[in-house]
């Protein structure tokens, strides 16, 4: 008997994409070119505002007071962040050159950077592996498809540098399924636990002055190699942050 696992079932009409992709474009030729950058709700992510706000040169503070906005979103328990987008007629990406598209191509967030797939993932337990799935998505305002060369799912992954976003995804995907158990039960919205959590996961400077104030990296019995590494980098350190809350949180009273 084979140890693959089955596939999971999909929702009719949803049916992921075979190795040999698709054919889409996105580029100035493409006569809808920057239309999806106005009008829309883009919420972004941890790991979005770390390279955001490293292209722009400035704090993730400064990022959140200039680009961003907090709502509810999916999770009853835990806020959403969203971009802010401009306050013009046409609700327009702070980030959107009329001429050129986008002035952070090469930093934009999770949302953008995979369209037009969307990525599920299948998380059982089956030697430690997990299996990736990505569908199509079409919106009608999008003329890309069917457009330029045919894109390996694979090669699309590579070309648009997903890797690194799809692993601190996972990472979020963690968080936000321990969020969603309503951890901070008895303190409420903004209550002291939840606040320390939306600042490790989207103020990430404010965090390493937290983490050097309450001598954490000592504290947390980390060896040298991992210590430098979270001293110095922003991305271990998001991982340190989401390693240290989950621990604090399951040691609730």
């Amino acid at each position: 008997m084979s140890d693959e696992p089955t596939a999971p079932q999909f929702p009719p009409g949803m049916e992921p994409l075979g190795p040999e992709g698709f054919r889409f474009a996105c580029d100035p030729e493409v006569p809808c070119f920057t239309r999806c950058c106005r009008r829309l709700e883009l919420q972004i992510y941890p790991y979005d505002i770390i390279r955001l706000k490293k292209r722009l040169g400035i704090s993730s503070e400064e990022f959140l007071e200039r680009y961003a906005g907090v709502v509810k979103g999916a999770n009853p328990y835990f806020p959403a962040v969203v971009l802010r987008m401009r306050p013009d007629p046409e609700y327009t990406c702070p980030f959107l050159d009329p001429a050129s598209g986008c002035t952070v191509y090469s930093d934009r967030p999770s949302a953008c950077r995979t369209y037009p797939l969307e990525r599920a993932v299948d998380r059982r337990a089956t030697a430690g592996r997990r299996r990736d799935f990505y569908f199509l998505v079409r919106h009608d305002y999008c003329l890309g498809h069917g457009r330029g060369r045919q894109w390996p799912v694979k090669e699309w992954l590579s070309d648009q540098q997903l890797l690194p976003y799809n692993v601190m995804a996972d990472r979020w995907a963690e968080m936000d399924t321990l969020f969603a158990a309503n951890p901070w039960k008895g303190e409420g919205a903004a209550g002291p636990r939840q606040l320390l959590a939306f600042m490790i996961c989207y103020n990430i400077d404010r965090f390493r002055d937290y983490v050097r104030d309450h001598d954490l990296l000592r504290r947390a019995g980390l060896d040298k190699a991992r210590r430098r590494a979270v001293a110095l980098d922003d991305e271990a350190l998001l991982s340190f942050g989401f390693d240290w809350l989950r621990q604090l949180l399951a040691d609730r009273p």
